[in-house]
């Protein structure tokens, strides 16, 4: 490690070498060395060459007080981002134990029959296919762990989820038991986004104990004394708790050979779950929409969390994400969301003080997390050397917290003043009583200044170190208090984001109207199906980039709409690069802003409450590993009426045949027996014909026309042109040609294309004019028709006719 910093290497005897760093570069060094892969520990001297000699020792005594690994280490860009703006109180980074990021996520699974047993060794097979993992993460900045367990199917769908979503530096997991599939789902979404994640498996240096002596050891310990409920309680409410405890006490364990005991000691816990109550989007359909990361080099431009992001604090953007990855189905909670979002574009003046206010905000939520953190390392204060340094940390983090602390507490204090003209704005951010909290905080203002009145650059002294200690407690007394006010100035900034990303969209932005879903009907209400009006559509981030004009569309999928009742079905044709895919996806998104409480991209958006998106595109088909048929299983099991369902060239990467079989049964089942707003994309054009008169089904395509070309070349003078309108009726052909061609491909090679493709359509029809002549088919026909007579017949006494259609298709 000593030759990553060449510029400070000196040699020692014995050939053995050093890096001298001044104190203040140690944060650089450490930096650069933790993004090279190196761990790194520190030592500290913890007492003088005097001391030493009086103990009869040649040597001071040293002590290791932490591990730092890059995956356990503070968010820099968000450090550099605070420290930029002038106006934002920026406490110094605590380079000892609490500035640090870490989502630390271990899953252990086994396979469970439906009695709720287990196979000893934890490698049987379930009965119905499912699979419980048990999950432990944490942010060590804020004192926050979560626990949970989630059920998985053969595709590790929920897997994928809870890995989109917590978005882990590093995997601790438990080889033992990890099924191969399992396996393959960590490290295909460890390679998503702009960083990648780092996968390890492990073995506790404690074993692998069971459930009840890794509880025993926590008790013992002392752990999580700072949440507001036992930590036992929030454990015990989980099914399968056993697996999330095991999680959790090999988390427990490497936080310890970590070094930060504090950490647990004071750490607050709180159970996770994946999908609550909320519009339910795996880790692939996260994937395909493009919500957090673009499928293009993994970054954030062009996703849906850029697209939402202006917010102005730290904590602010973490709560923006976690709202994304949960949309919310309660009509209400969404429409209070809306007023908020409404009233905040109509009261501009109040948007600008609620700015500059955010503006000065630091991170409260891990400052008090830091805060909590010191209560159990008083006496490292006293040490000598360390303790000054640590000391003078912490009374200005201490400082940075109660500063911030007021500077919230007057903006809420002017939003429940001033904020009454905009509805349910209470409601939302759920406050507690401000007045109290004022009083309180007043006091703690009058000790700051009488005991640190420069908290930024005290001169400290022995006496600080109870005076500092006294002043923690008492603040965090009243830690859950702080906690809701934190919160609901984070949802001021999510809030304060979606109300300017509605004013300075490119384009129309609408207040959806959301309807129950079609589930949710009484017996005495009349159900009019699923629903989704969208008029003037467009995608809310394809065009900012890259310039452009906006070309919007209609998007009727079910129930009545104004020209009509609707099929819940588009069956969607045109040429590649023609927009069918962004179209689709633009829809998608206008269902999870909707849900989300946020303005859509659109002129008018009614919508019925959507309960799963399923997407499936064929762009990212993964023949090799089999996702593609396990996403499309995975679609027609767990798909319901009131589910939205992506299906982009369904069947590619197949044979024709076979491809086209499988779109057909596919269609059919979702169209005749799920009956759910379906959008689904082909270029087989056979199934227009085959769906043409279906009463479920509504036939649309991409628009496109020809201009003249200033050069002639293989199909005349004529140049395709894409008009990404969405137009009746199927695509008349597929213009491949003219797409490959627009593509890039040379014309010689397009041209010899097309007189290829015109001598073989000739063949063709010479062989059936010939076959006709004869009165006989060719043997291939004959051998196809006597097995269809054979398995039709066959099929007569079976209810379910799905089998026959899609034989008979292959025909057709």
């Amino acid at each position: 490690p000593v030759n990553q910093l060449k510029e400070a290497l000196t040699h020692l005897s014995f050939s053995n070498k050093q890096v001298g760093i001044s104190e203040n570069g140690i944060e650089d060094a450490v930096q650069k060395l933790l993004s090279r892969g190196y761990k790194v520990g520190r030592m500290e001297q913890t007492e003088t060459a005097n001391q030493a000699k009086a103990r009869g020792s040649t040597s001071v005594s040293t002590h290791l007080f932490y591990e730092l690994a890059e995956q356990t280490m503070a968010n820099k860009e968000e450090d550099k981002k605070n420290k930029s703006d002038p106006k934002k109180i920026s406490p110094c980074i605590d380079s000892v134990n609490y500035e640090r990021r870490l989502y630390w996520t271990r899953c252990r699974s086994s396979s469970c029959f439906e009695r709720g047993s287990c196979c000893p060794n934890g490698n049987c097979t379930s009965e119905n296919g499912t699979s419980v993992y048990g999950f432990a993460f944490v942010d060590c900045a804020a004192l926050k762990f979560w626990i949970g367990t989630i059920y998985d199917d053969a595709s590790c769908s929920a897997l994928g989820t809870l890995l989109m979503q917590v978005s882990p530096r590093e995997i601790l997991y438990e080889s033992r038991g990890f099924s191969s599939d399992a396996q393959k789902a960590l490290r295909k979404y460890a390679s998503i986004g702009s960083s990648s994640t780092q996968l390890t498996p492990t073995a506790p240096s404690i074993g692998f104990l069971e459930a009840s002596e890794i509880r025993r050891i926590i008790d013992s310990k002392g752990y999580f004394g700072g949440s507001s409920t036992s930590w036992s309680s929030v454990v015990g409410g989980e099914m399968h708790c056993d697996f999330s405890v095991s999680a959790l006490g090999l988390l427990v364990d490497h936080l310890s050979r970590l070094k930060l005991d504090d950490v647990l000691r004071n750490g607050d816990i709180l159970p996770y779950y994946v999908y609550q109550s909320c519009l339910r989007m795996d880790g692939q359909t996260l994937v395909n929409l493009e919500i957090f990361s673009n499928n293009i080099d993994g970054g954030l431009s062009g996703t849906l969390y850029k697209h939402l992001d202006h917010c102005l604090t730290s904590s602010g953007r973490r709560l923006l994400r976690k709202w994304i990855c949960h949309p919310l189905r309660n009509i209400e909670e969404i429409n209070d969301r809306l007023n908020v979002v409404e009233g905040l574009i109509k009261s501009p003046g109040l948007s600008s003080i609620i700015s500059e206010y955010l503006r000065r905000l630091p991170d409260l939520g891990r400052l008090l997390g830091r805060v909590k953190a010191s209560l159990g390392s008083s006496s490292t204060l006293l040490l000598p050397f360390i303790g000054e340094k640590l000391l003078k940390r912490r009374v200005r983090s201490f400082g940075c917290l109660v500063k911030g602390l007021r500077i919230g507490m007057d903006l809420l204090r002017i939003l429940q003043k001033e904020g009454q003209q905009i509805m349910s704005l209470s409601k939302v951010l759920n406050c507690p009583v401000i007045d109290c909290l004022l009083e309180f905080l007043s006091e703690f203002e009058t000790a700051m200044d009488d005991n640190f009145p420069d908290y930024q650059d005290h001169d400290v002294k022995d006496s600080d170190v109870e005076t500092l200690h006294v002043l923690v407690e008492l603040v965090t007394e009243k830690n859950t208090e702080w906690s809701q006010v934190i919160c609901a100035l984070d949802c001021v900034d999510v809030l304060q984001s979606f109300a300017i990303t509605a004013s300075t969209s490119s384009g129309p932005m609408s207040r959806p109207v959301l309807l129950p879903a079609s589930s949710s009907i009484s017996l005495f209400q009349e159900s009019k199906g699923p629903l989704l009006e969208i008029n003037g559509l467009w995608h809310p981030y394809a065009v900012g980039e890259n310039g452009g004009r906006l070309v919007p569309n209609n998007m009727y999928l079910g129930g009545s709409s104004s020209t009509g009742r609707q099929p819940c079905t588009l069956l969607l044709t045109g040429p590649n690069m023609g927009g069918k895919s962004t179209l689709l996806r633009a829809t998608c998104l206008a269902a999870v802003l909707a849900q989300l409480g946020c303005y859509v991209p659109c002129n008018i958006c009614i919508l019925s409450i959507v309960d799963v998106i399923f997407t499936r595109l064929g762009a990212t088909d993964r023949i090799m590993s089999g996702e593609k048929c396990a996403e499309t299983a995975s679609v027609l099991q767990n798909a319901t009426q009131d589910s939205l369902v992506l299906l982009d060239e369904l069947g590619r990467g197949t044979s024709t045949f076979d491809g086209y079989a499988i779109a057909y049964a596919v269609l059919r089942h979702l169209v005749e027996k799920v009956n759910c707003r379906l959008l689904f994309a082909t270029h087989y054009h056979s199934l227009t014909k085959e769906f043409s008169s279906h009463p479920h089904v509504n036939l649309q395509h991409m628009a496109c026309l020809f201009k003249p070309r200033n050069q002639s070349s293989f199909d005349g003078e004529n140049e395709l042109i894409f008009l990404y309108k969405l137009t009746s009726g199927a695509c008349p052909e597929s213009y491949g040609l003219q797409v490959a061609l627009v593509a890039g491909i040379p014309p010689q090679v397009v041209e010899a294309a097309s007189e290829a493709s015109q001598r073989m359509q000739r063949s063709i029809k010479e062989n059936f004019k010939s076959s006709e002549g004869r009165a006989e088919f060719s043997t291939l026909h004959e051998e196809w028709l006597k097995s269809l007579i054979f398995i039709s017949g066959a099929c007569n006494s079976c209810s379910d006719d799905d089998t026959s259609d899609t034989l008979l298709c292959l025909w057709h």
